[in-house]
């Protein structure tokens, strides 16, 4: 019997100039762990006069992880942070009560040139009682994640805990996201290295799981708080992630999550209104969807 419980294929979607490939949340599937919420980011060629420019907007009761593969971004922030992503190391904000914020191509590589963005965007959802914790944000360079090889792959832990190491990255509930990346055929082997439930994002190449070939642009989602025999293909990139399942449903709109609607309404009346925490030095704003 396959252990895979869903293959959940990438659906294309636009925001402004850019191309991101929504992964979850998925009608079948709405949280992996307290992971819930997947955008694929490109890779979409930008300039000499198309860039990324994301405008203001809010968050609850979740942190968002962003996790660029090229490219680069500024993000700034509610609470007056600045902060340049390169490849390889990670963000973390913690939205918690609320925050505002922006991601944007930074203002030196708008010089005409033309380069590659891709990366993930990713949402985790904050334990119940940690929902309305104040903002907070976090930054990591590739150098502090941890790092090691096991045969013919490459591993980085990018939060959480795995394989007996721990990131730096300070999350709120048991999970994990880790890089690996295959220079020949790999036997991956999760068992007793990670908990919880278990979500596979194939970034490249291919995997071969329970006799099923998925490719690129795919998340296969284990039955099972251990995978099925899964081998990674020569040059294979994927993103492992989940973590231990809340006891509580969350809800989700637009930008908000929480386990409480009325929470979820009070926030969407504040953006509405004007008086959530906002910017002080960026007066764009995206408007509340229409429901």
């Amino acid at each position: 019997m396959s252990n895979i419980g869903l293959i959940i294929e990438e659906r294309s979607r636009d925001i402004g100039d850019f191309l991101v490939g929504r992964l979850i949340p998925f009608r079948k599937k709405r949280m992996i762990g307290p992971f819930i919420f997947i955008d694929h980011m490109g890779p979409t060629q930008l300039g000499p006069n198309t860039y990324m420019d994301v405008d203001q907007h809010p968050h609850i009761g979740l942190s968002t992880l962003t996790f660029m593969l090229e490219g680069e971004l500024m993000h700034e922030d509610s609470m007056g942070t600045k902060q340049r992503i390169r490849p390889g190391s990670v963000n973390w904000m913690v939205a918690g009560k609320g925050v505002s914020h922006t991601e944007r191509t930074p203002s030196d590589l708008r010089n005409g040139t033309v380069f590659t963005a891709h990366g993930y965007q990713i949402w985790v959802a904050l334990p119940m009682h940690l929902e309305d914790v104040a903002p907070e944000f976090h930054h990591f360079e590739p150098s502090e994640l941890p790092t090691w090889k096991d045969g013919f792959a490459e591993f980085k832990l990018i939060a959480g805990k795995g394989y007996g190491k721990e990131s730096p990255v300070p999350v709120h509930s048991p999970l994990f996201m880790v890089e690996i990346k295959t220079t020949h055929t790999y036997e991956l082997n999760t068992k007793d290295h990670l908990r919880g439930e278990i979500g596979i994002c194939i970034v490249e190449g291919s995997i071969e799981a329970c006799g099923e070939i998925i490719q690129k642009g795919n998340i296969v989602v284990s039955k099972v708080e251990d995978t099925c025999h899964t081998v990674l293909r020569p040059n294979t990139h994927i993103l492992l992630f989940g973590g231990e399942v809340f006891p509580e449903e969350r809800h989700i709109y637009w930008n908000f999550v929480s386990s409480d609607k009325e929470k979820i309404e009070i926030a969407k009346q504040k953006w509405a209104q004007k008086t959530f925490p906002m910017m002080q030095n960026d007066d764009t704003y995206v408007p509340l969807p229409r429901s």
